[in-house]
């Protein structure tokens, strides 16, 4: 499946629900979680190789060009109009609303938060070790471009989960950022960095990754290589490195359906999907919000809550009933 793999938040929710019913094996496209760079990142700081990891932070900083603007239009020839607006409400055909730009209209995409992003996302809610959070804020703008863009293309978001094992506050923080132009590196890490695999790689003027700090240092990682740096004089310390194979997973996992040798459930890509729309919702109502991990619902605020779906235009609608 593609990620990311659901549109919102109740679209996750009724995905799991139905992998668990049908008891099938259902892997996201969270790419990293196949490489073993990834894998040893997530062995190492739970095994406390950072000490209290408290804070992750998601990087997407992508250099991206105005989208422009455009008249509608007829609908191209052999493009099944009806199928690919889906569930989405009807609306004449705009190069702006097809393709790759559909990533940057709120009723077909979420943003770069949900399109790069998600990815990062991912990793991030991994390492730090955490779900669903209680408290989400995100402030950003559509700026500098008078374009077609609905969604920002400046974004910062944060989300704080309960820590029941940590120290002081007994908290851990998510910070996941987006710029579209302009930006510096973060660390050495992303510096002179060029493109040599094609593969989610960060190229020279980007900086796609993560960072993770802990009571005894910081990590910085990208999608083949990960190194940290410790103590008060940030010492370089263990490192890893190594890209997978996610389509090898896919076909290993038909071949020997065993939950325990698969890249993990549905859940997991729901979660750090979750979190994507948990943060445009804030966003978009512009307000910080609290939310219950349990019921999954925002308390005694039917505005918030009503965003967790959509409208669905028949016959394209996913039943409360799996």
């Amino acid at each position: 499946m593609e990620k990311p793999c659901c549109h919102n938040f109740f679209e996750g929710r009724k995905l799991v629900e139905a992998a668990r019913k049908y008891r099938v094996l259902v892997q996201d496209g969270a790419e990293q979680r196949s490489n073993p760079c990834a894998q040893s990142m997530a062995k190492f700081l739970h095994e406390g190789g950072l000490g209290e990891v408290y804070m992750a932070k998601g990087l997407c900083y992508k250099w991206r060009q105005t989208i422009g603007h455009f008249e509608d239009e007829p609908v191209p020839k052999g493009v099944h109009y009806d199928l690919w607006l889906g569930p989405a409400p009807e609306r004449p055909f705009n190069q702006n609303r097809f393709h790759y730009n559909w990533h940057w209209n709120w009723d077909y995409g979420n943003g770069d938060m949900g399109n790069q992003g998600v990815h990062e996302m991912d990793i991030a809610r991994w390492g730090l070790g955490v779900t669903l959070p209680t408290k989400i804020w995100a402030v950003g703008a559509h700026v500098m471009f008078p374009d077609d863009q609905q969604t920002p293309n400046v974004l910062m978001a944060m989300y704080e989960f309960p820590s029941p094992n940590g120290r002081a506050d007994k908290k851990k923080i998510l910070q996941f950022e987006v710029r579209h132009w302009i930006s510096n590196g973060e660390d050495g890490l992303w510096m002179k960095k060029t493109d040599t695999t094609g593969y989610m790689a960060t190229s020279a003027g980007n900086t796609v990754g993560n960072l993770f700090f802990g009571s005894e240092g910081y990590m910085a990682k990208d999608v083949d290589q990960w190194r940290t740096f410790l103590g008060e004089k940030r010492e370089p310390g263990p490192k890893g490195e190594g890209l997978g194979n996610h389509y090898e997973v896919f076909v290993n996992a038909i071949r020997d359906p065993k939950p325990e040798t698969f890249n993990k459930s549905i859940e997991e890509g729901f979660y750090s999907c979750a979190l994507v729309h948990l943060g445009n919702i804030s966003y978009r109502l512009g307000r910080s919000l609290e939310f219950d991990p349990v019921t999954m619902r925002f308390p005694r605020d039917e505005e918030a809550n009503r965003m967790l779906t959509r409208q669905y235009r028949p016959p394209f609608v996913v039943p409360e009933k799996v």
